[in-house]
């Protein structure tokens, strides 16, 4: 639930001690490497948001959301940098003065990491976007096993780079059993797994888009997918959605999951990315994972079945 703590295991860090830490400076080099800047989209917000070049970085603490708790943990844990997926200063902003002002809470953030010489980047649709990025591995964990191809093609990107991607499951399935599987895949969360479609509908063939994919339902619909797994479907979206999927063969059901949950798996992936990158430098960091669940959702009440009553 939102704000609790969740236990994680320590990770090994015998391998890395042989190694010398990187600057600030190797980690963004290594980093736009990893998830070049050129394929994130025009609108966001990436790449460093506090630190010096010539800053040490001996631990790096991993997590999805820039929220005062991860970086009071950054603090607690003796982090040098933090790497989030998601960027702190995405909308603008004229002050990051800690008080007087609607983004307050931003400065404050920013205030405990800069006040204990802490570093803070974000890796957002540029780590979307890369082969091997947030959605590949959503895909991978609610069960896609063959070639992977993007719903839609960055335009710096060699044509294997994009937004969502779109795979087959191993053998057929039926939506019921395919939406448990992607509730035993993810992390628990109080919104849990909204589904639109037939129970009984034969799937196949996914689409996925880690995080709000609302955007994208024309080219779900041009991949010939059975199903679509994002996050944050807003009303009327999915419900034209819906309605142009009945006047069809029904394709493709919809599943909606937390936002969190469809993105977080990732952290780990990136987190290995970033070690076995620095170590072919000669480089190494000790690698942290933020026990912060930033879901923004406490509890869900009711919860019923469409067909077991409806309101306005």
């Amino acid at each position: 639930m939102a704000g609790m703590t969740v236990s994680r295991p320590a990770v090994p860090a015998s391998p890395e001690h042989a190694l010398a830490p990187p600057t600030l400076g190797h980690v963004l080099e290594v980093v736009q490497g990893l998830w070049p800047r050129e394929l994130a989209e025009p609108w966001d917000a990436v790449g460093p948001v506090a630190g010096r070049p010539e800053a040490p970085v001996r631990t790096v603490l991993w997590a999805l959301d820039p929220v005062q708790a991860v970086a009071d943990e950054a603090v607690a844990r003796g982090a040098d940098l933090v790497v989030t997926h998601h960027p702190l200063l995405l909308r603008g902003t004229s002050s990051v003065a800690a008080v007087g002002h609607a983004a307050a809470a931003k400065g404050r953030l920013l205030h405990t990491l800069i006040e204990h010489r802490i570093a803070l980047l974000a890796a957002h649709t540029n780590a979307d976007a890369v082969v091997g990025g947030v959605s590949d591995v959503l895909a991978r964990a609610v069960g896609v096993t063959g070639a992977l191809s993007p719903l839609t093609t960055s335009a710096a990107g060699t044509g294997a780079e994009g937004i969502g991607r779109v795979g087959d499951l191993p053998e057929e399935t039926d939506l019921a059993a395919f939406a448990r599987a992607v509730h035993a895949a993810l992390p628990a969360t109080a919104g849990g797994v909204r589904v639109a479609g037939d129970p009984a509908q034969r799937i196949r063939r996914v689409a996925v888009c880690g995080g709000a994919g609302d955007s994208l339902f024309d080219a779900v619909r041009a991949s010939g997918a059975d199903v679509y797994v994002t996050a944050d479907l807003r009303h009327h979206p999915a419900s034209e959605a819906r309605e142009t999927a009945a006047s069809g063969d029904g394709r493709p059901a919809l599943v909606d999951v937390s936002h969190w949950a469809s993105e977080s798996l990732w952290l780990e992936h990136g987190a290995r990315a970033l070690e076995a990158a620095l170590a072919e430098r000669g480089l190494g960091v000790t690698t942290l994972f933020s026990d912060h669940r930033s879901d923004p959702w406490d509890f869900l009440v009711g919860g019923e079945r469409a067909d077991e009553g409806s309101h306005a």
